[in-house]
């Protein structure tokens, strides 16, 4: 059955005319209030050359007045037109600028068609090629190539086969199967609704031909499922509600909920029209079940029989927006559908170059890289690869400290390591095992520059505890680097993980009801932070050892600063590289203070 809606992408590098060409389509196609069309006849963007009195066609599709100040389109602009078939097609105009390629992304994750816009006088361009790859990564099921702005170039049909020749290898590489390649004009309006009398030797469709004639292709279809976005509660009525994907339900369908493995049935659907008997694909609606079990935003409804398998391990493509580079091991929030969990890029497979097709060897990505990872997520999700279903198989990642959607990700398969590993429950509790000690099992981390004196503190408090009768045992970085993290440098990368794994260690030891302490620069605040999520409340305290640097440099206990400041050590932390002061720390030393006294405020803390 074909969709009643054709969602379309228009992209392409800055200034290949993707506003001019909408808005001629627009124009063309009656699809735009007359009042906005003679605004369009006297409104200049800064720089226009277009007479006044004529339209200006990229006005049409601006949302932003930033946009008209700068010349460029920022934000995605969204129209909607009627089809000669009876089809309605949205229309996304795309950003161009690379620095906006996020906005393109987002866009192409829902669309149909992709308009993917070459400028003839200047080639192919490298943004272009990034479009089509979000393209084909993103499941665009048509892509169609317009040759725009031939007029400028005697409507050359040697150049518009030069210009398919020149793509040829990255479209055949992508494996776009579905693809349309159109010369024409956007400014004169050649082949965009009307057929190009300059063009005659072209005698493929229009881009409105291209465009109407679309039909979704087969996709294998997953079960019916149906994510929960909210609880509805009324008297005597409690349903789940979301919107259905896979397949449909009906009235009597056994349903499972995940992660609970609970089952029911569907004894009732309830739809904005009231009760139906069944619920198609993409539908919003509510499902009553009996028995009535718990659930919650988050929780999926899944189909009995359902191959559907939750997994926290998994392989993705990932597009990375942010301005700051990805960090190899450092905690993310994954964000797929209404679920939330923290997740870790546990492995950078490799990273592709957009215009030779490469996978290339790669440790972080900066901003608009694109390339292939293994993901760990806190908690299994329900996920399948995106080639079969866009709504299981994409998630984006937010940063936890600023709230920054930081890349989009499209799952290309679970790992078996994923379902096949399973948490161990012991019958002595951590409880049990400090009782057995006589203290509460906890991890004091001392962080602080290198030279404040974290280590030698540790090293007293331990001897200090252990005279007391406890269990204490001390973590540090400088011996850890020599066995566990012998493998690690100091890039961001590697200080993430290198926190990571003492972590880790911290908590198993306190699980087995030590005090630990442990003595680490750790720099960065969202990897401290990290840290002390894994613990339960009250069983970590960051402890900052406040010691000025020039106190720091002065002691100089292992000759680091002066190595650092020969260069021969580019990411010491305090010289090459910054120190997260942290903002809020269960206790702060004076790390000029005498050890004694600090031992004796930490034991004051914990005791």
């Amino acid at each position: 059955m074909q969709s009643p809606v054709i969602r379309l992408l228009t992209c392409g590098s800055v200034d290949d005319g993707k506003s001019t060409l909408i808005g001629r389509l627009l124009v063309e196609t009656d699809s735009v209030p007359h009042d906005t069309v003679k605004a369009a006849r006297t409104d200049r963007r800064s720089g226009s050359t277009i007479a006044v009195g004529e339209i200006d066609f990229s006005l049409l599709t601006d949302g932003l007045a930033a946009e008209r100040e700068q010349g460029i389109t920022i934000d995605v602009a969204h129209r909607s037109m009627s089809l000669l078939n009876g089809k309605r097609l949205i229309i996304s105009d795309a950003p161009g600028h690379e620095e906006y390629t996020r906005n393109m992304a987002v866009a192409a994750s829902r669309a149909d068609v992709a308009l993917v816009l070459v400028d003839a006088p200047k080639g192919i361009r490298t943004q272009t090629l990034r479009h089509l790859t979000i393209c084909s990564l993103m499941g665009v099921q048509r892509v169609i190539v317009a040759i725009n702005k031939l007029d400028a170039q005697n409507y050359s049909e040697d150049r518009f086969e030069a210009l398919n020749n020149e793509l040829e290898p990255a479209l055949s590489r992508l494996g776009l199967k579905d693809l349309i390649s159109i010369p024409m004009s956007a400014l004169i309006g050649d082949n965009v609704v009307t057929r190009s009398q300059s063009m005659s030797w072209y005698k493929g469709p229009t881009l409105l031909e291209s465009i109407q004639d679309w039909s979704p292709s087969e996709i294998r279809a997953v079960s019916a499922t149906m994510p929960i976005q909210s609880i509805s509660r009324a008297d005597n009525f409690r349903g789940l509600s979301g919107t259905v994907i896979g397949n449909s339900f009906k009235v009597g369908d056994e349903v499972s909920i995940f992660p609970s493995n609970k089952s029911a049935k569907i004894s009732r659907i309830v739809n904005f029209d009231g009760d139906v008997d069944k619920v198609e694909v993409n539908i919003a609606t509510t499902l009553e079940l009996t028995p009535e079990v718990d659930a919650s935003r988050g929780d999926v409804v899944v189909a009995s029989g359902s191959d559907l398998a939750g997994s926290d391990r998994f392989t993705a493509h990932l597009i990375w927006f942010d301005e700051q580079a990805l960090i190899h091991s450092r905690s993310y929030m994954l964000v797929s559908g209404h679920t939330q969990t923290p997740a870790i890029i546990t492995k950078i497979k490799n990273k592709l170059d957009v215009v030779t097709g490469a996978e290339l060897s790669a440790n972080t990505f900066v901003m608009n890289e694109i390339g292939t990872v293994e993901i760990a997520t806190d908690a299994p999700l329900l996920i399948t690869p995106y080639s079969s279903s866009r709504e299981l198989g994409n998630f984006i990642l937010v940063d936890r400290m600023s709230s920054h959607t930081v890349a989009a990700g499209m799952v290309q398969h679970t790992l078996r390591r994923g379902s096949n590993i399973h948490q161990q429950s012991y019958e002595i509790t951590k409880e049990e095992r400090s009782k057995s000690k006589g203290q509460k099992a906890q991890v004091l981390w001392l962080t602080g520059l290198s030279g404040s004196g974290k280590s030698t503190i540790a090293n007293a408090l331990e001897k200090k505890l252990f005279s007391l009768g406890m269990h204490p045992y001390v973590l540090d970085g400088d011996n850890l680097r020599l066995s566990l993290n012998k493998d690690l440098g100091f890039t961001k990368e590697d200080r993430a993980e290198n926190v990571r794994r003492v972590a880790e260690v911290a908590k198993l030891l306190v699980d087995a009801g030590l005090i630990v302490i442990t003595a680490l620069v750790s720099p960065f605040e969202q990897d401290r932070a990290q840290a002390k999520e894994i613990f339960e409340a009250g069983e970590f305290k960051e402890i900052f050892v406040d010691t000025p640097l020039d106190v720091c440099i002065e002691r100089d206990p292992k000759g680091l600063y002066k190595k650092a400041a020969k260069g021969e050590i580019p990411n010491f932390t305090g010289v090459g590289q910054d120190y997260e002061t942290p903002k809020s720390p269960d206790l702060t030393l004076d790390g000029t203070d005498g050890i004694e006294q600090s031992v004796a405020a930490i034991l004051k803390e914990i005791l």
